[in-house]
């Protein structure tokens, strides 16, 4: 296959390419409470129609499957290549300097909730699409791009689509990182529950602050003794807990020397020294890593008073040769006294065979586009791959480049995205043509 440049083609369109890719990200579509013909909320659904008629207006069919993934399709046969993304987003936390639901454009960035995870680089697959079909490329392989609304909250949307379509016999997700994703880590999240004594609760209100398991929550605050403690650190993604300042340890270090109950202080104490700073499980004697896919990671991420005491719950990314009974037992023997453990959420790791023929395209694709090491990696992320049988990940964040989904003023470098969509029209082709 002869590398093909098309650039100049991007750039002549990118125009609409914004103004199209503006009105999805407008569209607030988080999470929503259930409701007629919207299994994720309103404004899930909208963006899925929003995308259809974007979709049409392009000349592509397709159709929105069971309330839940929207496709269109190029081709007839039933055994199709798939590209799979997510116009779901999760809630826009934190101080924006932007309108989280505007697409802005300042100093070479594009800034909105969802342009990097995920509807910038979902569009730019749909929005290459429509570029090769007007420049006259064939496709000898059919080929579905899958645009998914529940992927932030456990891709439970994946699931209603293949109660209703074949899975894909090969598919990537750009929703993760360059070059091939061919590994994901195992993920838990576990909950400890602690007892306290009524007399120690008494002494300390509930927390208060903004705390979601997709994040490192940054600003904490509760009374104890009458008296406020409040405390900033920096908000990151859950799966790169070393990029941000956890408020919930930060919060135990200041309640450890303000409070003289005993209770009150060795449980903080212990919160401090098994996690503040102890991103990949140093403090609890878990610090475990392989070749494959490196070191194990631990993001606490709630800290919540109940009646009976505490509630921490913890969100841990372990190593592809690791099993999540090992990483179990590791927790309960770091558990603090009068703790029980409870399994919450639980996701084993993936391996797909890196030497897969369309493992090689996409490699290509990457390789040709930007004269980077191509070679196949592994992540701590959990994409579509794990719902959607015979799914890689690839792109869009290149090497380098961490920490930015899920943050306030969300962003791409407006080179990257239209880098992005290079990259996957050349593996389109790779694939299909």
């Amino acid at each position: 296959m002869e590398q093909r440049n098309f650039k100049q083609l991007i750039e002549a369109h990118k125009a609409e390419f914004y103004q199209d890719l503006a009105t999805l990200i407008e569209i607030p579509s988080v999470k929503g409470p259930v409701a007629d013909g919207a299994p994720y909320g309103v404004e899930n659904k909208r963006v899925l129609e929003q995308i259809m008629k974007l979709a049409h207006s392009y000349g592509f069919s397709g159709e929105i499957v069971d309330d839940a993934v929207a496709y269109i399709q190029v081709g007839k046969a039933s055994d199709y290549i798939g590209i799979a993304g997510h116009l779901d987003v999760v809630a826009a936390g934190g101080a924006w300097t932007y309108p989280p639901f505007e697409l802005t454009i300042a100093n070479g960035k594009l800034y909105g909730r969802g342009i990097l995870d995920n509807k910038g680089p979902i569009f730019s697959c749909l929005f290459g699409l429509k570029l090769l079909m007007e420049q006259g490329y064939q496709l000898k392989q059919t080929l579905r791009i899958l645009f998914g609304s529940d992927e932030e909250s456990g891709s439970a949307d994946i699931a209603r689509y293949l109660a209703q379509e074949a899975a894909p016999h090969f598919a990537f997700t750009p929703d993760c990182k360059y070059p091939v994703v061919y590994g994901e880590r195992g993920i838990i999240n576990v909950v400890y529950e602690t007892a306290l004594s009524s007399e120690a609760l008494a002494l300390i209100s509930e927390i208060s602050g903004e705390q979601d398991r997709s994040f490192v929550p940054d600003v904490l605050s509760c009374q104890l003794d009458g008296r406020i403690y409040a405390v900033s650190g920096k908000r990151a993604p859950s799966n790169a807990p070393e990029l941000g300042n956890n408020a919930i340890t930060l919060l135990a270090k200041e309640l450890v020397k303000a409070t003289t109950n005993m209770e009150l202080k060795n449980y903080f104490q212990w919160l401090d020294e098994s996690f503040h700073d102890q991103h990949f499980g140093q403090g609890l004697d878990m610090d475990w890593s392989d070749e494959i896919s490196g070191i194990l990671n631990v993001t606490p991420y709630l800290l919540e008073k109940t009646q009976t005491g505490f509630k921490l719950g913890l969100s841990l990314r372990y190593p592809v040769s690791f099993t999540e009974e090992m990483v179990l037992e590791g927790l309960q023997k770091a558990a603090y006294s009068n703790s029980t453990l409870t399994l919450v959420r639980s996701l084993p790791s993936l391996l797909t065979d890196k030497n897969r023929s369309e493992v090689a395209q996409l490699s290509k694709a990457y390789a040709d586009v930007t004269a980077l090491d191509s070679t196949p990696v592994t992540t701590t992320g959990a994409t579509y791959a794990r719902a959607l049988p015979n799914t890689v990940a690839f792109g869009p964040s290149f090497p380098g480049q961490k920490g930015i989904a899920h943050n306030a003023d969300e962003y791409m470098d407006e080179s990257d995205l239209l880098l992005n969509m290079e990259i996957y029209m050349n593996a389109i082709l790779n694939l299909c043509e």
